[in-house]
This record gives C-alpha cells, structure tokens and sequence, in this order.
C-alpha cells in the first residue's frame, strides 16, 4: 500500500478535519481577543463554519464539499445518539416539572409549525406573484433551518433538491446559517435595548460553553477505570454499534417497503434516511433500556454509559455539524434564490419573537425573560445559543429555563413526529401542501389548547 502524499483516499478525509480544526481553533482565538466576536454571542464553530465559507467562496481553500455533507449528515445522528444514551437521574422529575418538560415541548414544535405556516404562506404569495417557477414547498425549510439547525436542514434540503427544487440543499443551509446570526446579534440587540428600559439586568460572567452541562465524572456503579477497555472507548461503541443497529434497521424497513410498493418507497424511504438521528436516538432508548435490563437481572455488574463523556461526544459531533454545514454552503446556488431566502429570514424572525414573547408570558410568568431568550435562542439557532442568551441574565441557571430547554426537547419529539411526516408531504403535489399547511393550522390549536390549559397557574 502507498502511505505517501500520492495516495488521496488515504489523506484526504484527515486533512479535511485537519483544516476544520485550525478554522475552529482560529475561531475560538478570535473570540477571545476580539470584544466583537465575544460580545455578539456568536458561538465558535458558527464562526468558524462562516471563515471556511468565506475562503471556500473565494476560492483560497479547496475543501472536499462531499466530505462537508457527509460531517453534517451522520454528525447530526451520532450526536442525538450520544444525548439517547446518557443515564437518567433518579428522583430527577415529579409531577409539576414534567408537566412545565411537557409544556415546553409543545412550545418548541408549536414554533416549529408557526415557522411553517409563515414560510409557506411567504413562498407561496412570491409563486403567485413575482416568481411564478418557484418551489412551492421551499417555505418547509424555514423550521427546518431556524428551528432544527444545520443537520436537519442540510437532510431536508437535499430530499427535496431530488424533487426539483434546485439548490435545495445550500438554501436551507443558508436559512440555518441566517439564524445563527438572528439568535446571537437579534438576540444580543434585545437583551441591550431591555437592559437599558431596566426591564432586565445583563450580569457579567466567565464565558462557558453552550454546551457544557453539569455531570457527576462518574457514577458509584460505572464500570471501573481498572477495566482494560478504556471508558471514552466503551462509549464510542456503543454509540457506534447503535448507529450500524440504525443503519440496519432503516436499510431493512426501506427494502422492504420498496419491494412492495415501489410508489411507497420512493415517498418513504428518502424521508427515513433525512430522518435517520430520529430513528437513531429510538435505537439509543432500546439499547439504554436493555443495558438496564441486563443490570437488573444482574448479567451485567456495572454501569457502561458515562453521562459526562457522552455529553462530550456529542458536543463534539454537533461542533463538527455546525461546521462543516455552514461551510459547505454553496452561495452560487443560491442566484434567484435570495428574495425569498430574504424574506423568510425576516419573516421567520419577526413571527418568532412575537409568538414566544406572547406565550413565553403565559408559561413561564415567574422567569418571563429567561424562558423567552433562551428559547428564541435555540429555536432560531441550537440549544447552544439558547443557553449563550440565557447565561447573560442568569448565568447560574437559577431559573428552570436552561433545564427546560433539554427537558423540552426530549418531550418535542414526541411532539414534532407528526411535523416530520408533513414534512414529507408537502412537495409531492399542490394540493398536498395545501393539506399541509391545513393541518397545519389544526395542529397549532391543538398544540395552543394544551399549552393554555391551567398556563396561567403554573410556571
């Protein structure tokens, strides 16, 4: 085998990360020195994500776009994997603080769908006017972008790109780099514009990672560090094995659907395979509840998952997500795209605030604006950027609203699963994403009917 510079399957892949290290590594340098960056929140690997596209559209560095989709793609998955494994604390929940977990799942799916009904509502008012050749189902892309992120975006836009929608891809990628930049200077503008009314106090605090989180190192009854398998190495196996169980599990359902129905498979199997880190955090319950059922009946001694070193597995992948996603954007595909792309952003940002400003008084009436910055900043960026915003007023989380941000997004999915069909749904035909934004509007009331139901007596 040749080991030299000559053989590029064999170097390839590591110099790609490589050069996604010193970008993140000059990223985090800049936001140390310069006030700027480290004022506008914006988190390092966005910034870094915006210098590789910077470079790359300029054309001063080369990167394997292939290998950028591919980061974005299975990083997204391997870090919700990472999030399904961690071991439950006992005694972590009661009755009131699953129901406020519960209610803010349905706030963040009831946002995804607002996001929805507002960008197709924009995309459909432009094909009937001024752009009569646009891709009705582009509207989809703004929850998937604002409030999924990178990852889910970069799935759904590609699906979509193999329905007709050209540039499908670098379009939703851009709306999920767009409010990147919406949750951290909109955000950071707001938090000035109150703090000066005196409505709220920004208090100055050591810079902390958004994706930090308190973790015992370790539990009494985790496998030793005496074992001869090293413990971040029991980790990534187990991660891994339930990724090939996801792998597997998706490639068994879509052969078996597109042998007998060769019509079904094309309209599920594309929406499996985007949807793949839902399927793979399913998997990650199975495995957690059999690896529990296996200690319990005592064929296993210890406890294998650490709770410290997944969080940082998957703080990680999401960090190479967000990379790789933003600069594998392809600006050129965007020409005759940015009105739309323009118009979303606004619209996407302006309907968020108000709807959050609206209910967040309604949920959270004890801890108002911590419940409605960190939520504006996760369901226009990540849960990362939600936490940025929320530690300038309350940087030792004595509010719930950091953890009702995790606790939200696990209850969301359950939540969401039927936004992920419609998702589905709305480009196949005209009047299929008509029906959806119909639904649509169905399920926002049945969502608000739960969210208003004793609201204002709890919080």
């Amino acid at each position: 085998m040749d080991y030299s510079a000559a053989n590029q399957a064999l170097w390839s892949g590591l110099i790609q990360l490589g050069i996604v290290a010193v970008a993140i590594l000059l990223a985090q340098t800049l936001r140390r020195k310069l006030s700027f960056f480290r004022k506008s929140l914006m988190p390092t690997a966005v910034l870094a994500g915006f210098l590789l596209l910077l470079l790359r559209s300029t054309g001063l560095l080369k990167l394997d776009a292939d290998m950028l989709e591919t980061i974005t793609y299975h990083g997204i998955a391997i870090g919700f994997i990472a999030m399904s494994l961690r071991v439950q604390k006992e005694g972590g929940s009661d009755r009131h603080a699953a129901l406020v977990g519960a209610k803010s799942g349905a706030l963040i799916v009831s946002v995804y769908v607002v996001q929805a009904i507002v960008g197709c509502l924009v995309v459909l008012g432009l094909a009937w006017t001024v752009m009569p050749t646009l891709f009705k189902a582009a509207g989809i892309l703004l929850p998937m972008g604002f409030g999924q992120g990178p990852g889910q975006a970069n799935n759904i836009g590609s699906t979509y790109e193999g329905l007709g929608f050209e540039g499908g891809r670098s379009f939703g990628l851009s709306l999920a780099a767009s409010g990147y930049l919406v949750a951290c200077l909109v955000g950071v503008i707001a938090l000035n514009i109150l703090a000066r009314k005196g409505k709220i106090a920004r208090i100055q605090h050591e810079e902390l990672s958004g994706s930090v989180t308190v973790d015992y190192f370790q539990s009494l009854d985790e496998m030793p560090l005496s074992e001869s398998l090293d413990r971040l190495s029991m980790q990534v196996a187990l991660i891994l094995i339930t990724y090939l169980m996801t792998f597997l599990f998706t490639w068994g359902v879509t052969s078996g659907i597109s042998a007998i129905s060769p019509g079904a498979g094309n309209t599920v199997n594309s929406l499996l395979w985007g949807f793949n880190f839902i399927l793979g955090s399913l998997m990650a319950l199975l495995v957690k509840l059999f690896l529990s059922k296996m200690k319990s009946l005592h064929f296993m001694e210890h406890q294998y998952q650490n709770n410290y070193l997944l969080n940082r597995i998957s703080g990680l992948a999401f960090d190479l997500m967000i990379v790789a996603g933003i600069a594998s954007i392809r600006i050129e595909e965007l020409s005759g795209l940015w009105v739309p792309f323009l118009l979303l952003t606004v619209a996407g940002t302006v309907a968020t605030w108000v709807y959050l400003a609206w209910m967040c008084r309604k949920i959270y009436p004890t801890y108002y604006y911590e419940g409605l910055f960190s939520m504006f900043g996760m369901l226009t960026g990540t849960i990362s950027s939600g936490v940025l915003l929320l530690r300038e007023i309350d940087p030792d989380y004595r509010t719930p609203a950091a953890n009702n941000l995790v606790l939200g997004s696990s209850f969301g999915i359950g939540f969401g699963f039927p936004v992920l069909i419609l998702v589905g749904m709305a480009p196949k035909s005209d009047v299929l994403l008509y029906v959806v934004i119909a639904i649509c509007f169905v399920y926002l009331a049945l969502l608000l009917a739960f969210l208003l139901w004793k609201g204002k007596k709890r919080s």
